[in-house]
C-alpha cells in the first residue's frame, strides 16, 4: 500500500510512487514489453491509481519515442543507469521519508541483458523483499499487480485478462527458504480456499510434503494426500523443474517464493535460474517474492477470481 502523507489519520495516503525500469530490448516499438504494458494499463494509470512513476533515463526516453503515457503529469526522472538510476531506485525503496518512499519497483528484466545481474539490479530485487514491497520483473507480474490493486480502489476488472483469472484453468507454485517454511504454511492455510481453487499446484521438496500435509488436515487424508505436486529439493533440482513448467507454460503461470534474503545460499544459481525462466516468458509467468506482498497478492487475486465468470 502507499506510504502516508502524515502521521495524522485524518490526511488522504499519498498516491502510489512506483520505480520504473526496463531492459533495452523491452523497450522498442509498441509491442515492446513496456508498450504493452503501459497501453494496456494507460485507463488504470492515468484514471485510477495515478500513481507517481520515477522512471530511469532510458526507459523514460523509449516512453516519450512512443507516445506512451503523453502528458501524464506525474513522472520524475531518474538518471540513467550507468549514471547511478538504478542505484538511486535502490535507496528510494529503503527510505524512510514518505514523500520520496517507492511503494514498488516494475524493472521489466531481459534475462540475456548481462545489466539485470548488475549489484545494483541485485540490491534493487532484495531490498524490496527485505521491505516488503513489489519487486515485479515480468510483463505478467506488472500487469496483474496494476490490475489488482486498481480493483482494490475500485475500478472495474478488465476482461480481456479474464482468461488468467480463471483459477482452474490455471496453476501455480509454492516454494519457501527453511527460515520460510512456517510463514509459508500459515500464509496456505489463510488463503487455502483460494489456492484450493487452481487445477495445480507444485512445490519443491519440503515445502510440498508440509504442504501435503496442511491439505490432509483441512481436506481429509486421502482428499489432501496429492493435493501440491512435490518436486525434488531445489538444491537438487527442483526449482529447475518447476522452471521446466514456466517456460513449457503449461499450467504454472505464478510463482509465490518465499525468499529469505538474510542468509548466504549455496544453490543461488538454481534460484536466480528460475526468475530466469519467468523473465523469459515476460508476458505469461510472474513471481512474488516476499510473504507481506505474497498476502496482499492472494487477498486481490481472491477478488479478481470471484469476478470471473463461468
Amino acid at each position: 500500500m502507499p506510504a502516508n502523507s502524515s502521521s495524522n489519520a485524518s490526511r488522504q495516503p499519498a498516491p502510489f510512487r512506483i520505480g520504473l525500469a526496463t531492459s533495452r530490448s523491452h523497450q522498442h516499438g509498441q509491442e515492446s514489453a513496456l508498450a504493452q504494458l503501459l497501453n494496456g494499463s494507460r485507463h488504470i494509470i492515468e484514471q485510477h491509481l495515478q500513481p507517481q512513476l520515477i522512471v530511469v533515463g532510458r526507459t523514460l526516453d523509449a516512453m516519450e519515442q512512443l507516445g506512451l503515457l503523453k502528458d501524464y503529469p506525474h513522472i520524475e526522472r531518474f538518471p540513467y543507469g550507468r549514471h547511478g538510476g538504478l542505484m538511486k531506485l535502490v535507496s528510494r525503496v529503503v527510505d524512510a521519508d514518505p514523500a520520496r518512499t517507492l511503494d514498488a519497483v516494475i524493472y521489466l528484466m531481459d534475462p540475456v541483458d548481462p545489466s539485470s545481474t548488475f549489484p545494483e539490479a541485485v540490491a534493487l530485487k532484495r531490498q524490496c523483499v527485505i521491505h516488503g514491497k513489489p519487486f515485479l520483473s515480468t510483463l505478467a507480474g506488472a500487469r496483474e499487480w496494476l490490475e489488482l490493486e486498481a480493483m482494490a480502489v475500485g475500478a472495474a476488472p478488465n476482461p480481456q485478462l479474464d482468461p488468467s483469472f480463471d483459477l482452474a484453468q490455471e496453476g501455480i507454485a509454492l516454494i519457501a527458504h527453511d527460515a520460510m517454511k512456517e510463514r509459508m504454511l500459515d500464509i496456505a492455510e489463510r488463503h487455502f480456499a483460494l489456492l484450493d481453487q487452481f487445477a495445480f499446484r507444485c512445490a519443491t521438496g519440503t515445502t510440498g510434503s508440509l504442504l501435503n500435509k496442511l491439505a490432509q488436515k483441512i481436506k481429509g487424508e486421502e482428499a489432501g494426500r496429492n493435493w501440491v505436486k512435490p518436486f525434488l529439493s531445489g538444491p537438487l533440482g527442483g526449482d529447475a523443474q518447476i522452471a521446466e513448467l514456466i517456460l513449457d507454460r503449461q499450467q504454472c503461470r505464478r510463482v509465490l517464493f518465499l525468499e529469505d534474503p538474510h542468509v548466504a545460499r549455496q544453490h543461488e544459481a538454481d534460484i536466480q535460474l528460475l526468475e530466469r525462466a519467468a523473465r523469459t516468458v515476460t508476458d505469461y509467468a510472474l513471481c512474488i517474492s516476499d510473504a507481506e506482498c505474497g498476502e496482499r497478492w492472494l487477498s486481490l487475486l481472491q477478488q479478481r477470481a470471484a469476478s470471473v465468470k463461468p
